[in-house]
């Protein structure tokens, strides 16, 4: 073979510009006319939230690069300063559209169906407007602080993500500025009464109609909303902090008064009250953003959750009991007797709850040891860790502080833990631990046993609900000495020389994954069969796309399900030929990691909890673990096969980096998460001599894709 640079940079695309791909993709969601109407609410709701943490953390990070001067290109050859001025247009074009879906299309079918959103203050009648006003008094003005500017008040600190009104204010020919926060205590959605349709307004809209009852003795010369987002990417120094908790409680203060980014307002603001902002904000035009509709759409969510249009959102899907296994029998009698494997949600969390809480009241369970990365806010599994404890066990509990946005979370986590006598491990130096696993040894009639779980997400009962994950229950010995192995790193210093069945990063992972890659390589090479299948959240590490453009073009066949970022490159000429790539957006957020090599017939299945990232496979603790058994290993192969087959939900990336739906004329259509949610619905269902009638209550569904 002619020998070809993988490495160029047009062969590569930009991790930012990527990412806005796929936000769009979940916009497109929002777009679709087909879903019911308040799950597009929810989908726009999402990629708000979504473009809110990509400006606090990603563009965040660019602007730090610039201000340090740093111009290393990226892998596609682009600089800091490029990619800000990429990330611009393509942002400010995602904000434009998210509006145009809202006003143009929401709106007017949310009036449609019975739900009059007042766009405006000034547009009530004279009914609605006295119970709004009176409202205001009651409810709203004693919450209100408004701050003004002058010689002895000086411009106030504005927090991150808050929504504020700014006002201009004369007396005596003078004009002051005055700004006063929206209060995050009271509910942004406020409900008029009326007897025909349901009518809302928007809190900022209430305050600014009463906003002269704030200023008494002035004219408000003008008032309009505004919002900033400040730089959030916590910088940590933790070879130099004596106490890691709180080195990371201090910097979680200074979140709020990180740099300002970006600044929102409503689109035809007084300049002169533009300027004032800007000026004192210290914000580029490039970063304004003129919105023409409420600032911050993530209060669709709230909306969403109104119960009186239940009919106007998609089924609720009630997770089903394992098929692999029976909630009257001992769980440790049932793991010993094969492996059990879990497909989250459409099976759900409550196996691994009820190990976690078996293993704590169980009078022949020595010790639990866990990995926490993101857990719910009443985590059963805390409580069972907690109660374990104090049973007497011995339990080691690594609790990563460093765990983006839940620091605070975690924190409140890990004391409460400590004072329940457990031994809590606050995560390794410069690495963040996001593995998945949980050891529980018990003492058995012919010795000592490992029972292990394995995941590809977090131990989060809510989130459980939400995204599509597998786990493992197992006590196969080799995985039980590898997972004794893998705590005894995270709580001391040993490196085991070996493991048995287990990959971690950041030492060993990335190496086996490389391995894999070339071993399909070379046996495509050899003109045998070669074929890998990897699903995950994103792919961008500069080496693993290098690796698979030289097994492409050595003619492995490479089938990928990428949900986010893919830095890779399809249907480059004689380097990714042989490369597909596809994205699925639907109603659970795709997080599961898996990975399927055909390795000359004797083929391979691994489960992670790693993406092909390089903050993944050399910044973090993440585990690779394999699926042996041959039942277990065709349920996975199943998985991978539908969602290949999905031509509802998934979008099929294209050369020119594009992203379209597959061309499903003359085929049945297959959405691969509602045929999911059929197969566990008809596994769990019991013997047609014991059906009875059944009720399935719909549960609260918060979707969060960040």
């Amino acid at each position: 073979m002619t020998e070809i640079n993988m490495r160029k940079p047009e062969y590569y695309t930009n991790r930012e510009l990527s990412w806005v791909k796929f936000n769009e993709r979940v916009l497109n969601e929002a777009r679709d006319k087909k879903l019911p109407l308040f799950e597009r609410l929810k989908f726009l709701s999402i990629t708000a939230s979504n473009l809110d943490e990509f400006f606090m953390i990603r563009v965040a990070s660019l602007k730090d690069m610039v201000n340090a001067k740093y111009k290393k290109p990226d892998i596609s050859g682009m600089t800091p300063e490029e990619q800000l001025l990429a990330l611009t247009k393509e942002t400010h074009d995602l904000v434009n559209l998210q509006y145009s879906t809202y006003n143009r299309s929401l709106i007017p079918l949310l009036k449609q169906n019975g739900l009059n959103v007042v766009m405006s203050h000034e547009e009530l009648s004279e009914e609605q407007a006295a119970f709004v006003d009176s409202y205001f008094e009651e409810d709203v003005y004693p919450v209100l602080t408004p701050m003004a500017v002058d010689s002895s008040r000086p411009f106030p600190l504005i927090r991150n993500k808050t929504l504020n009104i700014g006002a201009l204010l004369s007396k005596k020919d003078e004009i002051d500025f005055a700004t006063v926060q929206v209060p995050d205590v009271l509910p942004r959605i406020v409900e008029i009464p009326g007897k025909e349709e349901k009518t809302v307004i928007l809190l900022e809209e209430v305050i600014e109609r009463n906003i002269e009852k704030l200023f008494l003795n002035y004219h408000v010369i003008c008032a309009h909303p505004f919002r900033i987002m400040r730089n959030a990417d916590l910088t940590i120094d933790e070879d130099e902090a004596a106490d890691l908790l709180k080195e990371i409680e201090k910097q979680l203060k200074k979140r709020q008064w990180g740099e300002a980014i970006r600044l929102e307002v409503e689109d035809g603001i007084d300049k002169r009250l533009l300027q004032i902002i800007r000026k004192e904000l210290k914000i580029k035009m490039d970063d304004i953003y003129y919105i023409n509709g409420p600032l911050d759409l993530t209060f669709l969510m709230k909306m969403y959750g109104m119960e009186e249009f239940d009919h106007l959102k998609g089924k609720s899907y009630v997770p089903q009991k394992p098929k692999y296994l029976d909630p009257e029998r001992n769980i440790f009698e049932q793991i010993r007797e094969k492996d059990i494997l879990l497909h989250h949600p459409y099976e759900t969390f409550s196996p691994v709850v009820e190990f976690v809480r078996a293993a704590s009241k169980d009078p022949d369970v020595l010790a639990i040891k866990q990995t926490l990365y993101r857990v719910s806010g009443n985590s059963p599994i805390i409580a069972a860790l907690a109660q374990a404890a104090e049973n007497g066990k011995q339990v080691s509990v690594l609790v990563e502080l460093k765990a983006r946005f839940d620091e605070e979370n975690n924190i409140i986590w890990a004391k409460m833990l400590e004072k329940a006598g457990c031994h809590v491990i606050y995560g390794l130096v410069g690495l963040k631990t996001h593995s998945k696993i949980t050891l529980v040894v018990r003492r058995e009639e012919d010795g000592i046993r490992r029972y292990v779980h394995l995941g590809t997400g977090n131990y989060n009962d809510s989130t459980a609900k939400l995204y599509t994950d597998l786990g493992l229950l197992t006590c196969a010995e080799p995985i039980g000495e590898d997972a004794t192995a893998v705590f005894n790193m995270l709580s001391g210093y040993s490196e085991p020389i070996s493991w048995n069945k287990l990959a971690l990063a950041p030492l060993w992972l990335k190496d086996r994954f490389l391995s894999m890659i070339a071993r399909e390589k070379e046996n495509a090479i050899a003109g045998k069969k070669a074929h890998m299948i990897a699903k995950m959240n994103s792919v961008c590490d500069p080496d693993i796309i290098a690796a698979l453009y030289e097994a492409s073009a050595a003619g492995v066949k490479i089938q990928m399900i990428v949900r986010g970022i893919c830095c890779l490159k399809v249907g480059i000429p004689g380097v990714s030929e042989n490369i597909s790539v596809c994205s699925i957006v639907g109603n659970f957020l795709e997080h599961s990691r898996i990975f399927y090599f055909y390795n000359g017939g004797k083929e391979e299945f691994y489960l992670g909890s790693a993406d092909w990232m390089p903050r993944n496979l050399e910044r973090r603790v993440e585990i690779l673990f394999p699926i042996e058994g041959e039942a277990l290993k065709q349920d996975v192969m199943h998985i991978l096969e539908t969602q290949l087959a999905d031509n509802v939900k998934a979008r099929i990336l294209q050369p020119d980096g594009t992203y379209v739906k597959m061309d499903k004329r003359g085929k049945e259509p297959v959405c691969s998460q509602e045929q999911f949610c059929e197969e566990a619905v008809e596994a769990a269902r019991p013997p047609m001599d014991v059906l009875s009638d059944r009720v399935f209550i719909p549960e609260e569904r918060v979707r969060d894709y960040e």
